[in-house]
């Protein structure tokens, strides 16, 4: 992962309602959440919960896929073990043991 790629994804994170759509999304596991049950189950209007969602998926952190008339969104893990693995690599001088967390997300 490129310096870049690895800003622009903690970027779209560093935001209360974007972390907290991605939080749920990664809780749903692959079957993802159609856009309107986001918006219902974090209390989010539909203009910002799209403005949101169109971060999130341009970070890569996220991917949308259409389902009849539903756009259903679920967590990029590949991209997320990737990030994860930058963090590790880079900020944590190789060591994962020095990056261990200390309590629950």
């Amino acid at each position: 992962m490129k310096i870049e790629t690895a800003v622009e994804a903690l970027a779209a994170l560093a935001q209360e309602s974007r972390l907290s759509i991605f939080r749920l999304l990664v809780q749903a596991g692959k079957e993802g959440i159609a856009a309107g049950g986001l918006g219902e189950k974090l209390g989010i209007p539909p203009a910002t919960l799209s403005f949101h969602l169109k971060a999130l998926t341009h970070a890569r952190l996220i991917k949308p896929r259409t389902e009849g008339r539903f756009v259903i969104y679920s967590a990029n893990f590949a991209e997320m073990d990737r990030l994860i693995a930058y963090l590790t690599e880079h900020c944590c001088a190789g060591d994962a043991t020095q990056c261990a967390p200390v309590g629950k997300c």
